[in-house]
C-alpha cells in the first residue's frame, strides 16, 4: 500500500519555476570549527520559495545530490520529490486526477471524512507506482533547510501540501514542478554524518549518541515503512520548542487529517528546522542543522507519534 495522502494532494492545477538555470548552482563551502565535518559540498541544488512557488532548476544528475531548499516566505514549507511511473506526467494528473482531488478534499474539509477517503476510490490505478523518494522536512519562514538524497533517473514532481488557513493544500497554489532527473551521475558522495538516526514505524526513532550544540550532519535510515492511519509515511522533522510550547498541540497539528492539522499558522513556539521527507524502507538521507542551547524534539507526519516512539524530545546544553 502507497502512502496515499501524498498521492492525493498531487494537485497540479498550477505550478512555476521561475528559474530558467539549467545546471545546479555552485557555493563556497561553509566554513565549521570542527575541520572534521565537511559541513557543506561545494555544488548544492537551490531551492527558493518567496510566495507559493520552487524556484529552482529544471533539470538535476541522478546519484547523490544536496538541496539547499531556502523557505523566504511567511508560511512554513516542505519539498517532497515523487517519482512517477514511466510515461506519466503533469498531463495525466490534469486529465485523471484534478477533479477527483477537487471532490475528495472538498469533504473532506466540511468534516465529512468518510465521505472523502471514498471519493478518492476513484483514483487511477497508476498511482500506485508513484514512489515516494525524500525531500526536506518542515522548514520554519526565513529559515533554510540543507537535505541529501540519492536519486534514480525519471521523471519527478516536486511539492509542498502544507494547508493554507482556509484548508486548501499549497499544491492548489503553486507548489508543484516537474523535475527531470537524468542518466548522468552526479558523481558525489554522501555526506559524513556526526549523528546516526534510524526511523522506524516499530520501533520510533533512535539516535546513536548524544546531541551537542554546533553544527551536524544527521543520517536517517530508513528501517521499515508503512502508511499510518492517516495514509501517512513516517518522516523526520527537526523542531526547535520554545518553553511555552505545547507538546500535545504539536503533535496534533502533525496529523494532516485532524482539520487543524498541517495548516497555517503552526503552533505557538514551534519552529521546524528542516529533516528527511518520506523515503522507502531501507533508504538514507541526510539534513544539516546548526544547534544552539535549547529544547528540541524529532518528530514524524502521523498521528500518535509520542506512543509509537515517533516523537523525541532533547535538549541542547551550552
Amino acid at each position: 500500500m502507497k502512502n496515499i495522502l501524498n498521492i492525493l494532494i498531487i494537485s497540479l492545477f498550477v505550478f512555476a519555476c521561475q528559474s530558467s538555470d539549467k545546471q545546479a548552482k555552485t557555493i563556497d563551502k561553509d566554513s565549521s570549527d570542527d575541520e572534521s565535518v565537511k559541513y557543506m559540498p561545494e555544488t548544492v541544488i537551490e531551492i527558493i520559495t518567496r510566495g507559493m512557488e520552487f524556484q529552482c532548476v529544471d533539470t538535476i544528475p541522478s546519484g547523490w545530490n544536496t538541496f539547499k531548499y531556502e523557505n523566504l516566505s511567511h508560511e512554513t514549507h516542505f519539498f517532497l520529490l515523487d517519482k512517477y511511473p514511466e510515461g506519466k506526467t503533469i498531463e495525466h494528473t490534469l486529465k485523471d486526477v484534478a477533479p477527483v482531488f477537487e471532490k475528495g478534499m472538498d469533504l473532506i474539509n466540511q468534516g465529512k471524512s468518510e465521505d472523502g477517503y471514498a471519493a478518492f476510490g476513484e483514483l487511477p490505478e497508476w498511482f500506485g507506482s508513484i514512489v515516494f523518494s525524500g525531500g526536506s522536512g518542515l522548514i520554519a519562514p526565513k529559515h533554510t533547510a540543507i537535505t541529501s538524497l540519492k536519486l534514480e533517473p525519471g521523471y519527478y514532481i516536486m511539492e509542498c501540501y502544507v494547508k493554507m488557513p482556509n484548508g486548501k493544500f499549497h499544491t492548489l497554489m503553486g507548489m508543484a514542478k516537474p523535475i527531470i532527473v537524468t542518466e548522468e551521475n552526479s558523481g558525489n558522495n554522501p555526506p559524513e554524518a556526526t549523528v546516526n538516526i534510524t526511523l522506524s514505524g516499530e520501533e520510533g526513532i533512535s539516535y546513536d549518541k548524544g546531541i551537542t550544540k554546533g553544527k551536524h550532519i544527521f543520517s536517517v535510515f530508513v528501517k521499515d515503512q508503512k502508511p499510518h492511519e492517516n495514509f501517512i509515511w513516517h518522516d523526520i522533522n527537526l523542531v526547535k520548542l520554545e518553553d511555552y510550547a505545547d507538546e500535545n498541540a504539536l503533535e496534533a497539528w502533525m496529523n494532516w487529517a485532524d482539520p487543524k492539522g498541517l495548516i497555517t499558522p503552526v503552533p505557538n513556539g514551534v519552529t521546524f528546522l528542516g529533516g528527511v521527507n518520506d523515503m522507502p524502507a531501507g533508504h538514507t538521507g541526510y539534513f544539516y542543522a546548526d544547534l544552539k542551547p535549547g529544547k528540541y524534539a524529532f518528530i514524524s507526519e502521523v498521528p500518535n507519534t509520542k506512543e509509537k516512539g515517533l516523537f523525541k524530545v532533547f535538549n541542547v546544553i551550552d
